[in-house]
């Protein structure tokens, strides 16, 4: 009888050894060929500064903490006077370039003609001369006049394009200004919620000086960590599926857009299943653009939650215990 005893406790340990290591077995394959793989993180998204070309005096600041603006929605309004008189002045300026223009062209004209009498007249000279009808230093004297009168039409040409030049460079500058008036007019050039303001109405800011910070959110994404064995395996465009704290019945599909190339030492906030893995690498899912728009107000960035990556192409999101649920 004890016999037996012993025997049957023996042929349980060897089952149950048995049964761990095919399970290890099992696990182990799991591991090296999983159809999903999941790692935690939180929503993040692109932050922008909205900031200011030129220095100047913020002049007025139509948007709050919180507001949700959309692309061209005016957020600040920097002071332009200064940049108003400098054009007024400028089209002054033009004004009198273009009268200085216009008067050389009329002095050209009138030294072309000039130049045209003095080519006949010189060559009429010349030929008296060779009759003998006229004098050598007559008709030097003619030759001389045309020369001169040569002389002040490339002058006249030269002052025609001295003022043209002007005009350029003027206009040039009347550009600079009205392109500097446009941007004092700080606008959303994404959507997003505007996370908190930096300046206030009468502060004064200098060149590139921050007014706001505006969080993008039509880029939006969750980063989070895989083992080495896994991120060899996950693809660009991965299908993901984000699963959030808050809501967990509610999956959000996303794609893989960014492996780190380079990999990294497990950071501390990184939770694993299994025995921490020495060296990670950082991946990036995005939303879709598209889905963002249209619950853009519900958007909350700073979200825990959990990324879910379909290792396997193939593999069916039904088989994922927590997605497919």
């Amino acid at each position: 009888m004890k016999k037996l005893i012993i025997i049957a406790v023996v042929l349980l340990v060897l089952l149950g050894l048995g049964g761990y290591a095919y399970w290890e077995y099992r696990h182990e394959q799991e591991m090296r060929h999983p159809k999903f793989y999941s790692g935690n993180g939180r929503l993040e998204a692109t932050e922008i500064y909205i900031a200011t070309k030129i220095a100047g005096r913020v002049e007025k600041v139509f948007v709050k903490e919180g507001d949700i603006v959309h692309v061209g929605d005016k957020l600040v309004q920097m002071q332009t006077s200064t940049l108003e008189a400098e054009k007024a002045e400028t089209l002054a300026n033009l004004t009198v370039l273009q009268g200085n223009l216009e008067m050389a062209k009329a002095t050209l004209m009138e030294k072309e003609s000039v130049y045209a009498y003095a080519q006949k007249e010189s060559e009429r000279q010349v030929g008296l001369r060779l009759k003998d009808a006229q004098s050598q230093k007559v008709a030097e004297q003619a030759y001389t006049d045309m020369k001169k009168a040569e002389a002040e039409v490339a002058i006249a040409k030269a002052n025609i394009t001295v003022a043209e030049g002007q005009i350029a460079a003027e206009k040039a500058k009347l550009q600079r200004i009205e392109n500097d008036i446009k941007d004092s007019t700080l606008v959303a050039t994404k959507e997003g919620r505007i996370q908190y303001l930096l300046a206030h109405e009468g502060e004064v800011l200098p060149a590139g000086g921050r007014a706001m910070n505006l969080v993008n959110l039509t880029d939006v994404y969750m980063t989070f960590f895989l083992p080495t064995n896994i991120a060899s395996q996950v693809q660009i465009g991965a299908e993901v599926m984000l699963v959030f704290d808050v809501a967990p019945d509610d999956p959000v599909a996303a794609k893989v857009t960014f492996i780190d190339p380079v990999a990294q030492f497990t950071p501390k906030s990184v939770e694993t299943k299994i025995e921490r893995e020495k060296l990670m690498f950082r991946v990036k899912a995005h939303i879709d653009p598209a889905l963002l728009k249209q619950y853009i107000a519900d958007v909350k960035t700073g979200m825990p939650g959990v990324a879910y990556v379909k290792v396997d192409p193939k593999a069916d999101w039904k088989d994922c215990k927590v997605v497919g649920r």
